[in-house]
C-alpha cells in the first residue's frame, strides 16, 4: 500500500492521521489527568518516555493505558501516524511492528517474513520516511531489555506504559499514581448515570483508595442496577471483612478486590453463565480476545465442557458477553469484535479459584484455541488469525496441554511464526514446548518429535546448517524406529533433511536420500499430491546441482503439469518454485531464448500472485536476470540483478543465502557490462561471506572463487588468478568431480590464466581435455561447450596449428550462428578472435 503524505509537511488541528493503528477506542468516561498529559507531551517531544507507577510498585489499575490512549486521541492531530503496540510479550512485538509495513509503502509480513518487515519498519521511521511525525505506543512492556532492538529512533515521538520501575534508569519517565480525590468525584459523577452527591461520592472514593479501576468497577455496578452509594459501602464492607478474614496475601489493594469481588456477585446472581464466562477469560492471555473464539465445540468436547451449554447458543454468549461490559469486568470493542479482561482482574479471577477449577478452565482455553484456528498455518491468507490467537499461547500455559489437538494447534502456531519469517520467535516457542513436553511425556513421544523437526527446520532458516543437520539426523532416526518410515510426520521431516545434506555440499548424499523419499511419499500419499510434488522437486534441486540437466528437466515438466491441474493443491510459493525451476534448468541446459520466455512467465506469475518482495519471486528475478545476461540482454540482465540485490540486502541482509547469491548475480552483470572495477570489488567481499555460510570446502565457495579469479586477470592479475582457479579447481574435482559442469567451468577459466601467462602448452592441453568433457556431458551445441571451442581455437593457434584452428572455428562459427544468432555478445567476441569466459551462478538449495 503506497502512502503519500510528504514527510516533514505541518498538521492541521483537528485532523486525523494518515495512518492509525491498533489504538484502543476511547475511554468516553476518561477523567482529569491534565496535568500528568501535559507534562507527558513535553517530555515525549525531546525524548523515548516511561510511564510508570508512583508510589505502588507492580499495581495494576491506575490508569496507564488509559491514560497512553487518551493522550494518542487528545494529541492525534499533532502526527501523521500512531501505531500501537502491545509489548507485555516480546514474541508479539515484532509481529505488531510488522503490520505497519504496508501503511509505509513496505513489503507486508506476508510478503518477506516478520523479522524483515518489522526491520524494515523501524529503518523508515528512523529515516522519517515516508512519515517524520510519528508516535509508537508500547503498551506494558516489562523488562526494557526486551525492547531494547526494537524502540525505534528517528524524529518520531515514543510512549511506553510499564509497571517496572528499572524503566526510570533507562529514559525518562512520568510517575503515575491513583486519582486526586477531584479526579475520583468528577469520575464517579460521569460513571453512574444517576445523580450522585458530592459527599457520596467522596465517601466512595476514600473507601476505595482512587483507584481507577476500582472506581470503574463501583460505578458499573451502580450504574448497572441502581444501587445507591449507602448500599454499595455497606456490602463492600462486608465484602472487606470477609477477604481481610481469609488472610490470604496479596499483592493487590483490599478496597480493589472488595470491588471486584462485589461486581462478580452480583452478577452471580442475575447471570452466572456470565460469570462462568469472565472465568474462562482469566486464562486467555490480556490481549484482545476475538469473539469468535467462543463457538459451539464438537459434540465430544461439549459433552466434556463446563461452558458447553453457553457456547452452543449463540444469543446467550452474545448477551453474557453483554452484561460482562455493562459490569465493567470486560472491554468490548465493537470495532474489532474483540474482548479484553484487565490483567488485574484476570488475576483475581484466578486467585478465588481451586487448583482444580483452574486447570478445568485453562483446559477449556486450550480447546477454544485449537477450534478457533485454521487448518493451513503456511498460507498466508490465515496468518492474520495467527496473529490473534499468538498472544494467548503462552499465558494460557498451552505447552501443559497432552491434548493432541491442542499440541497439534500449539505446532501449527510454531509453523505459522517460521512461515511467516519470524524464526526468533518460532525459535524460543518451540524450545519452550520441547521443555515442557520432554518433562511430561517421554522423548519418542509423537508430538516431542514432530517438535524437533520444527526446531530443525527454524534452526536451519537461521544459518545454523550443522546445528540442523544434527539435530535432524538424530530426530528422523528416532522417527523411523518410533513412527515407521511412512509415518506422515516422518515423510515430513525426510523430505525436509534432504536440504540439510544438500547444505553440507553433499550433492550426492542427498540425491539418495531424495529418490527413497520421492519413493516413499508416492506410494504413501501418491504420485500427484501436494507432498509428492514437493519431494519431486527436492529431488530435481539434487539432479540439478550434480548436473544432471535431463533428469531435472524430466521431473519438473511432471510438476509443472500436475500442478497446473485444477485442485492440485499446491500453494503459490511451491507453484513458483516449479515453475522457476523449470526455466532455470533450461537454461542450463544452454536453451537460453526459451528459458526468458518461462522465466518472464514465471515473473510474471509471482509478481501478481506473491509480490515483487516475495523470497521466492526474488529468486526467480535472479534466475531471469542470469537467462537475460546468457541471451545477449546485458542492459536489462543488469538492471534487473541491481534491483534484486538491492531488494535482498534490504529484506533479507548481507549475509542470507539468497543476498549472496544475488551478490554473484550482480557482479556477473557488472562485468558483462564492462564495469569490472565495481564487480571486483563487490566480488572480494562476497568472497568473504561465502566460507562463513557454506564452509570452506563447500562447492559454492569455490564457484565464488572462480568468479573472482576470472576479475582478478581481467585486472591484470593472472597469476593471483590462476592460484585461486587451481585451488577451485581442485575443491571442485574432489567434491563434484571432473565432469561436473561447475568444474569445466572453472578449467575454462584456468586454461585462459594460463594462456595469459604463456604457458601454452598446458593451456592447450587443459582447453582440448576440457572440450571433449563438455560434448559428452553438455552436449555439442551447448554455449558452454561453444565458448571452450572458441579458446582452443587460440590456444591450437598460438602452438601454430592454424589448419586444425580454422576447421574448428568454421565448425564453431556454424553452430554459434544457429544456437545463438550472429549478434550474441559471445559470438562478437569469438569473431573478434578474443577469449571467452564463464561465471558461476549458484541455484537456491
Amino acid at each position: 500500500m503506497s502512502v503519500s503524505h510528504p514527510s516533514g509537511a505541518s498538521r492541521t488541528p483537528g485532523r486525523s492521521p494518515d495512518v492509525w493503528g491498533k489504538v484502543p477506542q476511547r475511554n468516553k468516561n476518561f477523567t482529569g489527568r491534565d496535568d500528568l498529559l501535559e507534562q507527558l507531551r513535553k517530555g515525549v517531544t525531546a525524548e523515548v518516555t516511561a510511564v510508570v507507577p508512583h508510589a505502588l510498585h507492580g499495581l495494576g489499575g491506575v490508569g496507564k493505558t488509559q491514560v497512553a490512549i487518551e493522550y494518542a486521541y487528545r494529541y492525534r492531530s499533532a502526527y501523521d501516524l500512531v501505531w500501537w503496540v502491545p509489548a507485555d510479550q516480546p514474541m508479539l512485538v515484532r509481529s505488531a511492528l510488522a503490520g505497519l509495513a504496508p501503511y509505509l509503502g513496505l513489503p507486508s509480513a506476508a510478503t518477506t517474513g516478520i523479522e524483515d518487515a518489522a526491520t524494515a519498519v523501524l529503518d523508515a521511521l528512523r529515516r522519517g520516511e515516508p512519515y517524520d511525525k510519528w508516535l509508537l505506543i508500547f503498551d506494558n512492556a516489562d523488562q526494557p531489555e526486551d525492547l531494547n532492538e526494537i524502540v525505534p529512533r528517528g524524529p518520531g515521538h515514543v510512549l511506553i506504559t510499564s509497571r517496572n520501575h528499572r524503566w526510570q534508569g533507562v529514559v525518562d519517565t512520568v510517575a503515575i499514581d491513583v486519582f486526586g480525590r477531584e479526579e475520583s468525584i468528577e469520575f464517579l459523577s460521569k460513571r453512574v448515570s444517576k445523580a450522585v452527591s458530592r459527599e457520596e461520592a467522596d465517601r466512595l472514593a476514600e473507601e476505595l483508595g482512587d483507584l481507577p479501576l476500582a472506581l470503574e468497577q463501583a460505578g458499573a455496578l451502580q450504574a448497572e442496577t441502581g444501587m445507591s452509594v449507602d448500599e454499595y459501602l455497606r456490602l463492600l464492607h462486608e465484602q472487606t471483612a470477609l477477604l481481610l478474614a481469609e488472610s490470604k496475601p496479596s499483592d493487590y489493594p483490599v478496597s480493589m478486590t472488595a470491588a471486584w469481588s462485589l461486581s462478580v456477585s452480583q452478577l452471580v446472581s442475575k447471570m452466572p453463565e456470565a460469570v462462568e464466562l469472565l472465568r474462562c477469560c482469566a486464562f486467555f492471555g490480556p490481549e484482545p480476545i476475538p469473539r469468535d473464539v467462543f463457538a459451539p465445540l464438537s459434540e465430544q468436547a461439549e459433552a466434556e465442557s463446563r461452558l458447553g451449554a453457553l457456547l452452543g447458543n449463540p444469543i446467550l454468549v452474545s448477551r453474557a458477553i453483554r452484561e460482562l461490559g455493562r459490569y465493567a469486568l470486560v472491554r468490548l470493542d465493537s470495532v474489532s469484535r474483540t474482548i479484553q479482561v484487565h490483567r488485574l482482574v484476570q488475576a483475581l479471577l484466578r486467585d478465588e479459584l481451586s487448583a482444580e477449577d483452574s486447570d478445568g478452565f485453562r483446559h477449556e482455553v486450550h480447546l477454544l484455541l485449537a477450534a478457533a484456528a485454521p487448518d493451513e498455518p503456511d498460507d498466508n491468507t490465515a496468518w492474520p488469525r495467527y496473529s490473534e490467537l499468538l498472544g494467548h499461547v503462552t499465558p494460557a500455559r498451552v505447552a501443559q496441554s497432552r491434548e493432541p489437538q491442542v499440541r497439534r494447534f500449539v505446532l501449527d502456531v510454531v509453523r505459522y511464526l517460521y512461515s511467516s519469517g519470524d524464526f526468533r520467535s518460532a525459535r524460543v516457542l518451540v524450545e519452550s514446548l520441547l521443555t515442557q513436553w520432554r518433562e511430561d511425556s517421554s522423548g519418542d513421544d509423537e508430538y516431542v518429535l514432530s517438535a524437533q523437526r520444527h526446531l530443525g527446520i527454524v534452526v536451519r532458516e537461521l544459518g545454523e546448517y550443522q546445528a540442523a543437520y544434527d539435530l535432524n539426523r538424530v530426530t528422523l532416526t528416532r522417527m523411523v524406529e518410533v513412527l515407521g518410515p511412512d509415518h506422515a510426520e516422518t515423510l515430513l521431516l525426510t523430505n525436509s533433511y534432504g536440504a540439510d545434506i544438500r547444505a553440507r555440499g553433499e550433492f550426492s548424499a542427498a540425491l539418495e536420500h531424495d529418490k527413497e523419499s520421492l519413493r516413499q511419499h508416492e506410494t504413501v500419499f501418491g504420485p500427484d499430491h501436494r507432498r509428492t510434488l514437493r519431494a519431486m522437486n527436492n529431488l530435481s534441486i539434487d539432479y540439478l546441482l550434480l548436473g544432471d540437466y535431463t533428469a531435472t528437466r524430466r521431473l519438473l515438466e511432471r510438476t509443472y503439469m500436475v500442478q497446473s491441474r485444477a485442485g492440485s493443491g499446491s500453494s503459490k510459493q511451491n507453484i513458483l518454485a516449479f515453475r522457476n525451476g523449470l526455466a532455470r534448468v533450461v537454461r542450463l541446459s544452454g536453451e537460453y531464448f526459451e528459458a526468458c520466455d518461462l522465466g518472464e512467465d514465471a515473473m510474471e506469475y509471482g509478481l501478481q500472485e506473491l509480490g515483487a518482495d516475495h523470497p521466492w519471486t526474488l529468486r526467480t528475478a535472479k534466475d531471469l536476470s542470469i537467462a537475460k545476461r546468457r541471451a545477449g540482454a546485458i542492459e536489462e540482465a543488469l538492471e534487473l540483478a541491481e534491483s534484486t540485490f538491492e531488494r535482498q540486502e534490504r529484506i533479507f541482509g548481507r549475509d542470507h543465502p539468497d543476498t549472496l547469491a544475488a551478490a554473484l548475480c550482480l557482479a556477473n552483470a557488472l562485468r558483462a557490462s564492462g564495469r569490472t572495477g565495481e564487480a571486483l570489488e563487490l566480488l572480494r567481499d562476497t568472497s568473504t561471506r561465502y566460507p562463513t555460510m557454506y564452509g570452506e570446502d563447500h562447492p559454492f565457495n569455490y564457484g565464488c572463487a572462480t568468479n573472482l579469479a576470472l576479475l582478478l586477470r581481467v585486472h591484470g592479475d593472472a597469476e593471483q588468478a590462476r592460484q585461486l582457479d587451481r585451488i577451485s579447481l581442485e575443491g571442485l574435482n574432489r567434491t563434484l568431480g571432473v565432469d561436473h559442469h561447475y568444474s569445466l567451468t572453472c578449467a575454462i577459466n584456468l586454461a585462459s590464466d594460463l594462456a595469459v601467462l604463456g604457458e601454452l602448452d598446458e593451456a592447450l592441453a587443459m582447453s582440448q581435455d576440457t572440450l571433449v568433457r563438455l560434448r559428452d556431458v553438455l552436449g555439442v551445441d551447448h554455449p558452454l561447450t561453444l565458448a571452450c571451442a572458441t579458446n582452443l581455437v587460440q590456444d591450437l593457434r598460438a602452438e601454430g596449428r592454424d589448419d586444425e584452428a580454422d576447421v574448428l572455428r568454421a565448425d564453431t562459427f556454424e553452430r554459434y550462428h544457429r544456437v545463438l544468432g550472429q549478434n550474441h555478445p559471445d559470438v562478437i567476441v569469438a569473431a573478434r578472435n578474443d577469449r571467452l569466459d564463464f561465471d558461476f551462478d549458484p541455484p537456491a538449495i
